[in-house]
């Protein structure tokens, strides 16, 4: 459990997640602006979701070869970034990054769902997925240390995560046996039709999460926070995701709709509070924390979710919702990149945080309208 979260914190907060902590200084050296910056996330984002596909093939025969490929792609896309003498190398780099997160997340579920009892399950599942918060904490210290050489955090979180890989795949050691009997890696149609409701919510939550993700730092940068509290502002970001872990004790019992719309409602004041607030540091710092809960306790509530319409799944459920999370995320990079230099931060985050509270509420919204068709007439 240690090294699956080890390994999701180095794919997602070292590498993929951290390009929004790092943009700042990149775009100065390299030269590029914010709309460039949103074309390569929304690009990395597009790549996550080709990883996750692969994992959800293969995560039922592969796991611990997933891990492999996951810490290959993330560690040498890392260490290329670092070395890029371009905007275009370094665009391809974070690119090819991406991909190490889309594939280990699937791995991960795979892994733990084959090897701890299945009253522990839920719990273990979400504290592997809080890893991102822990990795958000290193890239921020990195920062702090490093900064404004952005290369030599690069550098660093590429050794880290082909390191912690390979403590991984050793670990993992055989697939274990369950005893449960061999079924299709494609789930049928009707296990499609129970996620429409989690697909829907997951990709209206990417969309509405990337304006934090890709331009988070940047909009504290432009509100002109100094630079090291905007370093911890990043930290305490990850500080709140990794929280999702020790709260993992009370909300692993709660069913997964509710929740959903829990840490959903709380991304969704935070992104506002960023879009509104960013010069109040008090303020901008708590909201930081707020959305590292509410974003990492959120996809745990999707892993919950998937796992509730069906356990022998759950590997494919998580990645298929995985993909829809992520490819929101890049059309909302993408959207937020276009929006931010002429609209400017304010109202592009507060879109931001209506997207993502449509999200919270739309669970709600459909379980309501459930209920009322199921009632009787007379």
């Amino acid at each position: 459990m240690v090294g699956g979260l080890g390994l999701v914190a180095a794919t997602y907060g070292l590498v993929r997640l951290a390009f929004g902590l790092f943009l700042p200084d990149v775009q100065r050296d390299l030269g590029f602006g914010a709309d460039v910056g949103g074309a390569v996330s929304s690009g990395a984002s597009v790549t996550y979701c080709f990883g996750a596909v692969v994992g959800f093939l293969l995560a039922g025969r592969a796991a611990r070869w997933l891990v492999v490929g996951a810490a290959l792609t993330a560690g040498i896309g890392a260490i290329a970034m670092a070395a890029s003498p371009s905007a275009i190398v370094f665009g391809a780099s974070v690119v090819v990054a991406s991909i190490g997160a889309g594939l280990a997340s699937p791995a991960m579920v795979q892994l733990v769902t084959g090897r701890v009892d299945e009253a522990a399950r839920d719990r273990a599942q979400a504290v592997v997925n809080s890893g991102t918060g822990p990795g958000l904490v290193a890239a921020g210290l990195l920062a702090l240390v490093l900064l404004p050489d952005w290369r030599a955090a690069w550098a660093v979180a590429g050794v880290v995560t082909l390191v912690v890989g390979g403590v991984v795949f050793l670990a993992a050691g055989r697939t274990v046996d369950v005893g449960r009997p061999a079924r299709p890696v494609l789930p049928g149609r009707s296990w499609f039709g129970a996620q429409v409701v989690p697909v829907v919510v997951a990709l209206l939550f990417g969309a509405g999460s990337a304006a934090v993700w890709t331009y988070g730092r940047s909009a504290l940068v432009g509100a002109g926070v100094p630079s090291v509290l905007t370093v911890v502002a990043w930290i305490l970001l990850g500080a709140g995701g990794a929280s999702a872990a020790v709260t993992a004790r009370w909300t692993s019992g709660m069913p997964a709709a509710r929740l959903w719309l829990l840490t959903t409602t709380a991304a969704a004041v935070a992104v506002l509070a960023l879009g509104l607030l960013p010069h109040v540091v008090a303020a901008a710092l708590v909201a930081c924390a707020l959305f590292g809960w509410g974003y990492t306790a959120a996809t745990g509530a999707l892993i919950a979710w998937t796992t509730e319409i069906d356990e022998e799944y759950a590997a494919a459920g998580t990645a298929v919702l995985f993909v829809v999370l992520v490819a929101g995320q890049a059309l909302g990079a993408a959207a937020a990149g276009a929006l931010v230099g002429p609209a400017g931060t304010a109202p592009t985050f507060i879109a931001a945080a209506a997207v993502v509270a449509v999200a919270a509420g739309t669970p709600l919204l459909v379980a309501r309208r459930s209920l009322r068709s199921a009632a009787p007439t007379r």
